[in-house]
């Protein structure tokens, strides 16, 4: 017998399956997935492995087959299910397939199981006695003692009677030999889940809730597994809807995995989770523990939780029969890896339910372009909630113009109308939470009396700014010099906004020195609780004010909270990403929907030097469909996702004029390769940041409407790229649709 495994190596030209011959010891013991050693290269190097297959045949001269060494205990399986899903992730996004088999390892090692032991009485009341007084008897205090304890309770708990009884395990071992006792060890995982007394509440739903409940649950039944998307206004019970899809799912003896974008948002959905399915259900996210970690895959293997949640990398827990998957707020860009393989979850999840015969349901106030596109062409099922569980009216939102505010002699962060209602609210000791939208702020230079932006004239991005005076986009590398006068109207008011959550706090603690205040962001939530520290406080009403980045507009409750202030909306409108003005609708939208959802009517202002943009319009009306077919026109003509498909290959290297050299060839090769297909080769130009730690960067963009086109052309520049020993010293990476530019 022989097994096919990947080496442990990253190396491109490594990445390819070598043949081992199984020893006879081994045999029965290895399956697919198992982590192995193996001897390897010249000098027969120990290295690990994992076996993606086996056969009884060899592809290779059997004198030059080597024999596996032994399996690795440390190591940890991975299921059959998840090698062929890894197998589909390389192929889709490009890297090395251990890469992606160490991506669909969330824990690569086992840890140190936690273990309970406990001392039970096996002799009846009468023997025991008996026993007592025999060592009574002899003087042997410390058996009389234990065994005294174990006839008042049979059962106790090893901890206890080594450290109240002061029993040292040599009597315990004693006591056993001689048949009076049984000293047993029984496995505990840690829990991450921190129980508390909640009250079941019973769910009564709205008549839209019940409709994208039986659609789905109907499909179930019959075993048509399929993609949902749940497009439901702010407070309109999306949670409410998974639960319950979650729970029939569960009543079939199925398992679910539910994805959230931020582990800030953890804790309210877990206690949300939790008041249904109890210790049956989970998490899993960075900040637990390895051991922690470890025991909860541990314990979805098996068998013992059927709902696990958490961000991106719960996708791959080892479910014995997974039925379901939902994600939550799906149009986040946390839900695309940062590093290689750069798989997007929603649609490394379609091809999971695809394998397991599950269903994916996707959940969002503002969905993506993308998959409001493949429902509105059928690939999804759409199902809305137009109006809020509790029948609540939305926010009632105010625009500011900031360009007026200026005119008027206002400086301050604050405009007049915020401070105004901030005054209110505070009078009638309601909450306030100002979101200072800081996402994809790329240094863009506007003008403060018209709101111009400087826009690259080929791409319709906003410019960076870079130190110098120099402005540069990202996309094609065309730059010019910052402009002392705004092109538009004449005035000198042109630079680059900047504010941080710091200053914010202190401004509005000076003009609301009564106020309890409270900032979130990345500083303040350092310690592994302080998301949960930060939310529960302002949840218990110990702050009237939550100043915070978009952490803080994510899916949280907060029925005291009646005002909602954004800052800045302009900085996420212009930053230099064809993305923009959709990262822009939804955060506004996300923000405007924390105002209002208790009994209380709700109120939110928008300040922004653009409030003509259909982004903003189109929020403040809080309408996606409007915004979406002003959007879909916009990347229609210009052939972004989701009309077009973008390949970005990110090149990089410490010598400048070789990485040059190796990209123009590369954009030859692929123009060479594309002949015949409706592809554009854009570039090659340089990323945001174009150095780091000595190492320069290129990126080339290729666009066309295919997707299975992309891959093709990824699979033919991996060749090229091995097959050249030009490129020994450049690091290429792919990035299929990527979500931020580089």
């Amino acid at each position: 017998m022989f097994a096919n495994i990947i080496v442990d190596i990253t190396h491109e030209k490594l990445d390819k399956i070598f043949q081992y011959r199984v020893p006879s010891h081994l045999e029965g013991e290895l399956s697919v997935g198992a982590e192995v050693l193996v001897p390897f290269g010249k000098g027969n190097r120990e290295t690990k492995g994992y076996v993606v297959g086996f056969s009884e045949t060899c592809d290779y001269d059997l004198f030059k087959v080597k024999e596996i060494k032994d399996i690795s205990r440390r190591g940890v399986v991975i299921e059959g299910r998840l090698v062929a899903l890894a197998a589909w992730i390389k192929e889709h996004y490009g890297g090395t397939m251990i890469q992606s088999l160490k991506t669909v390892l969330p824990i690569k090692q086992k840890e140190q199981a936690k273990v309970k032991k406990r001392v039970r009485l096996l002799l009846g009341e009468a023997q025991g006695r008996q026993k007592l007084e025999l060592y009574e008897k002899k003087n042997q205090k410390a058996r009389a003692r234990l065994l005294a304890a174990l006839l008042e309770e049979p059962l106790l708990d090893y901890e206890l009677v080594s450290k109240k009884l002061n029993i040292t395990l040599t009597v315990v071992r004693a006591l056993e030999e001689q048949g009076v006792l049984a000293l047993e060890t029984e496995q505990i995982f840690r829990n991450p889940v921190k129980s508390r007394e909640q009250e079941r509440k019973e769910i009564f739903f709205t008549d839209e809730q019940k409709y994208a409940i039986e659609h789905f649950w109907q499909d179930y039944q019959q075993g048509k597994y399929g993609t949902y998307l749940i497009h439901g206004v702010t407070g309109s019970g999306k949670t409410e809807v998974y639960i319950e899809m979650i729970r029939r799912a569960v009543g079939m003896g199925r398992q679910a995995i539910v994805l959230i974008p931020e582990i800030a948002l953890t804790f309210q959905t877990v206690m949300r989770f939790y008041r249904c399915f109890g210790d049956r259900v989970t998490i899993m996210h960075s900040r637990l523990s390895v051991g922690e970690r470890y025991d909860q895959m541990m314990r979805a293997k098996s068998g013992e939780v059927d709902v696990m949640i958490g961000p991106r990398s719960a996708l791959f827990t080892p479910f014995p029969n997974l039925g379901l998957i939902v994600i939550d707020e799906e149009h986040e860009n946390t839900y695309k890896s940062e590093q290689v393989p750069r798989y997007h979850a929603r649609e490394t999840a379609q091809a999971r339910v695809e394998m397991e015969g599950a269903s994916l349901v996707l959940g969002s106030a503002t969905p993506s372009l993308e998959s409001m596109y493949r429902a509105k062409h059928g690939e999804y099922r759409l199902l809305e909630l137009k109006n809020r569980s509790g029948q609540q009216e939305m926010a009632t939102v105010h625009t500011v113009d900031l360009r007026q505010e200026l005119k008027n002699g206002n400086r301050s962060i604050l405009s007049e109308k915020l401070q105004e209602l901030m005054e209110g609210r505070l009078q009638k000791k309601e909450q306030i939470m100002l979101f200072l939208n800081r996402r994809g702020y790329a240094g863009f230079i506007s003008c403060r009396e018209c709101g111009h932006v400087v826009k690259c004239p080929h791409c319709d991005v906003s410019l960076s700014f870079h130190k110098g005076g120099k402005m540069v986009c990202h996309y094609c590398g065309y730059e010019e010099q910052k402009p002392t006068v705004c092109p538009e109207c004449g005035s000198r008011h042109v630079g680059e906004f900047r504010a941080g959550t710091q200053q914010i706090e202190e401004i509005v603690r000076q003009r609301f020195p009564d106020a309890r205040v409270l900032r979130m962001d990345m500083d303040t939530t350092k310690e592994k609780d302080g998301h949960e520290q930060i939310l529960s406080a302002f949840a218990n009403e110990e702050a009237d004010i939550l100043v915070g980045t978009q952490m803080i507009v994510k899916g949280h409750d907060f029925p005291n909270v009646t005002l909602v202030g954004v800052l800045a909306a302009d900085m996420s409108l212009y930053a230099d990403d064809y993305r923009a003005g959709e990262r822009t609708f939804q955060l506004l939208t996300q923000a405007e929907g924390r105002a209002g959802r208790g009994t209380k009517a709700g109120e939110a202002v928008i300040q922004t030097y653009s409030p003509e943009h259909y982004a903003i319009t189109a929020a403040a009306a809080q309408d996606y469909e409007v915004f979406y077919q002003e959007e879909i026109r916009y990347r229609e003509l210009m052939g972004y996702p989701p009309a077009a498909n973008l390949l970005a290959v990110l090149a990089s290297s410490g010598d400048e004029s070789h990485l040059e050299k190796g990209c123009n060839y590369l954009k030859k090769y692929a123009q060479l390769v594309c002949k015949g297909e409706t592809v554009d080769v854009i570039g090659p130009a340089a990323p945001g940041i174009s150095k780091i730690n000595d190492i320069y960067r290129k990126v080339l963009y290729l666009k066309t409407e295919r997707y299975d086109t992309l891959v093709k052309i990824k699979n033919q520049m991996e060749q090229y790229i091995e097959v050249n020993s030009g490129f020994n010293t450049i690091r290429i990476q792919f990035d299929f649709n990527p979500m931020n530019t580089f």
